[in-house]
Order: C-alpha cells, then sequence, then structure tokens
C-alpha cells in the first residue's frame, strides 16, 4: 500500500488509498470503509471516495451501510469537472468521540436508499433578478449577480450591488429556497418575514456579510461588484458545489474564481479561491460585517478563526470565519462611522489560492443557546481542520 496520504474535498478527509483484487466467478465484491474520528466530539461529516478506488464495484449498483447497524445510508456521486463520469462517491459518516465508525460498500440494484428532506442544494434564481443561492438542513446563504447589479444602478428597488454573503436564518431542516422564492414572486420580499421556517433578516449592503472577500492595501478595502458567471457543478443531495467568477477590481486588478462547497450537516461553506492578478497580490481579505457595531466580535488568530455575535429583531446570530492559521497574517477589526464599512477582517498573501470557511448559526435555529454554544461551533470547525477524519479500507 502507498503510504501518501491523499486529500480530497470531503471536509479535510484523509483517504487512504488501497487497491482490490479480483474475486473469483460468482463471488461479490464487498468493501469495508473504517473512519476514525480523533477527536474528543462526535462529527457527522461527509465522506468522498475517488471513483479510481472503486474498480470491481458496479458504480450504478453501489450502495454502502453500517457494518454495525446494517442501516443504508444516503450517497451521492459527483462530477467535479463536469466531463460526464463520476469523479467521488459521498456519504455521511457518524462517528463517536475518539472512536472507529464501519462502513460497507457493496453492489446492489435492489437495495433502495432512505429518502429525506434534509439536504443540501443551490442554484442560479432568475425569478429575483439572478441570486445564486445555497443552503443546507441549517444554514442558507446568497449572493448577487450582474441583472441585480444592473438593476441597482437603474435604481430599481430591492437590488444589490455587492460581493458580499448574504444570511437566510432557517429553523427547519427541509430545503427553503424555492419555496421561499415562489413566494417573492406573489408577494415581493416574502422571504424578509418569518412564516413559521425563518427568514432573510440579514443586511449586507456593500459590506464583506460573512465571508465576502476584498484586498487592504493603505487603509483601504477594495471589493468587487457582484459575480459576472456563474456555474452549478452539483446540488446534492449531500454536498452542493458550484463557483462564481468575478470580473478584475482594486488596485492588482484581482480577478477572483470562488469554489463553494456546502455539505448536508454544517453550519459552513468552504471556499476555495482561484486567484490572478496582474501584479504580485498582497493582503488578500476575508471579512465578516459588524452591521451596527452594537455586537461583539472576537478574534482568535493562532487558532485561525473571527467571530461576531450580534442581535438581530430581538434573538443572536453568531457569524465567523475560519481558516489554517498558518494562512493568515493578520486579523483586526476595521470600525467605520461609514454604513457596512465596519468589518472583522482576516489578512492572507496568498500566491494563487485561498481557503477558507464562513458560516453562522442562529439562536431560534435551536442549534445554539447562547455565544458559548456558538464559539464551540467555531472551536470544533477549526479543530476538524487540524485534525481530518482518517479513512482506511478492507475488501472482502
Amino acid at each position: 500500500m502507498n503510504s501518501k496520504n491523499l486529500k480530497f474535498l470531503a471536509l479535510s478527509a484523509v483517504i487512504i488509498p488501497f487497491s482490490f483484487s479480483k474475486l473469483p466467478s460468482g463471488k461479490t465484491l464487498t468493501l469495508t470503509v473504517r473512519v476514525t474520528n480523533d477527536l474528543c466530539f462526535e462529527r457527522k461529516e461527509i465522506i468522498g471516495i475517488p471513483v479510481s478506488k472503486l474498480k470491481g464495484l458496479s458504480q450504478k449498483a453501489l450502495r454502502i451501510k453500517s457494518a454495525e447497524t446494517g442501516e443504508i445510508l444516503r450517497t451521492q456521486w459527483i462530477d467535479y469537472n463536469k466531463d460526464g463520469k463520476a469523479d467521488e462517491f459521498l456519504f455521511q459518516a457518524d462517528v463517536p468521540a475518539k472512536s472507529t465508525s464501519r462502513y460497507t460498500l457493496f453492489s446492489d440494484a435492489d437495495v433502495q436508499e432512505p429518502q429525506s428532506s434534509s439536504v443540501a442544494y443551490s442554484r442560479f434564481v432568475p425569478e429575483r433578478s439572478d441570486d445564486y443561492t445555497w443552503e443546507n438542513d441549517r444554514v442558507a446563504f446568497r449572493t448577487y449577480g450582474p441583472k441585480g447589479q444592473k438593476e441597482a444602478l437603474e435604481k430599481v428597488q430591492g437590488s444589490t450591488i455587492s460581493s458580499g454573503i448574504d444570511l437566510w436564518f432557517k429553523r427547519t431542516g427541509k430545503s427553503v429556497i424555492n419555496e421561499w422564492y415562489a413566494g417573492h414572486v406573489k408577494t415581493p420580499f416574502y422571504y424578509h418575514t418569518d412564516h413559521g421556517e425563518g427568514y432573510d433578516a440579514y443586511h449586507v449592503g456593500d459590506s464583506r456579510g460573512t465571508g465576502g472577500t476584498g484586498v487592504w492595501k493603505n487603509d483601504s478595502l477594495y471589493i468587487s461588484q457582484n459575480y459576472t458567471a456563474y456555474n452549478t457543478i452539483a446540488a446534492g443531495p449531500l454536498r452542493t458545489v458550484f463557483e462564481l467568477t468575478y470580473a478584475p477590481y482594486g488596485p492588482y486588478k484581482t480577478s477572483e474564481v470562488k469554489r463553494i462547497t456546502l455539505d448536508v450537516g454544517s453550519n459552513f461553506s468552504k471556499f476555495d479561491i482561484s486567484l490572478k492578478s496582474e501584479k504580485p497580490l498582497k493582503d488578500y481579505t476575508v471579512g465578516v460585517t459588524m452591521h451596527d457595531k452594537k455586537g461583539e466580535y472576537k478574534i482568535k488568530k493562532k487558532e485561525g478563526w473571527m467571530s461576531y455575535w450580534e442581535k438581530i429583531d430581538g434573538s443572536y446570530i453568531g457569524s465567523g470565519v475560519v481558516m489554517d492559521p498558518a494562512a493568515v497574517s493578520s486579523t483586526f477589526a476595521r470600525i467605520s462611522e461609514v454604513p457596512d464599512q465596519s468589518n472583522i477582517l482576516m489578512i492572507t498573501r496568498p500566491e494563487n489560492k485561498v481557503t477558507y470557511y464562513a458560516g453562522f448559526a442562529w439562536e431560534k435555529s435551536g442549534q445554539i443557546n447562547n455565544f458559548n454554544d456558538w464559539e464551540q461551533l467555531l472551536i470544533r470547525q477549526a479543530e476538524k481542520l487540524k485534525h481530518p477524519l482518517k479513512v482506511t479500507f478492507q475488501n472482502h
């Protein structure tokens, strides 16, 4: 076995390579997958197995079950380069603290996978200018496109020029994007009212929202306008992946392609940013808005995270960014009297790539009860990055 660990797009899971041996005629090939959690808390994360490692198993009929309970799990095939061929097989592992969970991969087209309303999902939204919106069973986000920018310049009500990341507060595990936008078509800005499942109460403007980017130079933050193109790679149900392209901006003429990934069960979207610039790029920046500055910000540079805790419409929300601390050159709160210009900023000095996680938790969702609960989500996200799940295999 090759001892070199390979890293894939699943949330920092480490996949240890393996090979299959051919079985005698009439035998059914199965594969045991062992997922080990070194941390002191339970982890439910999406695991990706490269298709190149699934030789001998029927792709069409591939199923996976818990080796301990026999429970059949939901799965997803994903084609990252959109060449018509699957690149990865996904499932959700549930691993107790300091433990190993075992799963069995097998081929049987007659076995039905369970269905669930808890999904990761994203799509382009032409019925509301050209928003791009994404969600899972815990959180929802959106950002804005070129038509919305044009409408904003024409002073169309409700349009936005912003590359900031908007948050939609959810208190249901089911998908809400289609329902809320359908409501908007009938009653404009329907989603700004809580009809029992949550609502959009978060203001972005030209702030960074939660996880918006920019370039810091000479005590000024330069930011892009709305995305210019989108590319949906996977709509779900366990993982949604898409890309947003932004036109060059700022003193270095920086252009960005943001690949955004959101998995079921996570409060954090993963941002993989590919960068180009006309001059060497310095001080590339990720931000979190502080709105009216009445909330509480917290910066943990050595741990690689920053947080803002605030009250909106009578309930609290925590928002924040987590990054590999080795990539962080500085973090600070930029306080301004200009609306939307107060942001916590995390500064990096990238070459061509930047990766971080941006997310939130809303008190009314039932996911958190107080600031300490929110801080634990951030701490655990940072720990997950340092201690990826270990995945090993044994064929039978």
